[in-house]
């Protein structure tokens, strides 16, 4: 395995110009080869992917300004095929780019933590675990994103609205979902929330790159889809109105029929 490592290693410098082309400034290339240098060692099945997707993989990591260490992103296997998959670090990184977020941060919810949350009169959720005990089983996750104008946003997800998107994961099965069950569930959360958050460039590309790793099903989006976003100051007030099913009105002509377009929506 070391001779399959060092083969690779010296494969990998022919395409380092090429990575340092999109990295941004602030990254070394040759910080970001021995990046995926060790990556691969940390996971060498990855040898036995397509030499052609782990480049494809590194290259995209490369244009997102990601290191590939496991915490910024990560290397997985998919049917043969490396991919990039970005991580709770990385996309805190690109959250905290725009600017206008004060502070961020997802956390675990356990069985036997202390947790209240009322939409209607909490700025932010009061969690307190008792970090050095016995905490349980994880219940939920959620994020808290504070806005340098004062106000907040909190999105939270139950295990059920988690395993609907580990579902979903082309890598549900191996990698990170089985080795960071917790850290992909903040994955999860940070990637709704980022809905409702000052976006910028970067970060859509990011997402959009992490889009791949996930095989969407019509049935799946609409079932996961999130909620109505939760901006929350002490005025805000959470209303749920009754939905009242009314007759539809029968059209004269040609003239009255409309054409409805259904958006789908990814996590």
């Amino acid at each position: 395995m070391a001779n399959e490592i060092a083969v690779f290693t010296k494969d990998l410098a022919l395409h380092e110009r090429q990575f340092k082309s999109v990295l941004p400034a602030h990254i070394p290339s040759q910080k970001f080869m021995r990046t995926i240098v060790g990556a691969v060692q940390n996971n060498p099945g990855i040898l036995k992917c397509n030499r052609s997707s782990i480049y494809a993989a590194c290259q995209k990591a490369a244009q997102d300004g990601l290191i590939l260490d496991g915490r910024e992103a990560a290397l997985v296997q998919f049917k043969g095929s490396a991919q990039y998959m970005p991580m709770v670090n990385g996309l805190l990184k690109k959250l905290r780019n725009s600017g206008q977020i004060s502070t961020i941060t997802a956390q675990t919810v356990h069985e036997r933590d202390k947790f209240s949350y009322n939409p209607a009169r909490d700025d932010v959720p009061d969690h307190q675990p008792d970090w050095f005990g016995e905490r349980g089983p994880m219940i939920g996750v959620y994020a808290v994103a504070k806005m340098k104008d004062g106000g907040a946003v909190v999105e939270l997800m139950n295990m059920e609205q988690i395993a609907k998107v580990r579902g979903v994961s082309r890598a549900s099965g191996r990698g990170p979902w089985t080795e960071w069950p917790e850290e992909m569930a903040k994955k999860s959360v940070l990637r709704r929330i980022a809905k409702y958050l000052p976006s910028s460039a970067d970060l859509d590309q990011m997402l959009e790159h992490d889009n791949e790793n996930y095989t969407y099903a019509a049935d799946t989006q609409e079932a996961d889809k999130p909620k109505e976003a939760k901006t929350t100051t002490r005025a805000a007030a959470v209303i749920e109105a009754e939905v009242v099913e009314e007759e539809p009105p029968v059209p004269e002509g040609p003239e009255d029929y409309g054409e409805i377009v259904e958006a789908d929506e990814v996590l």
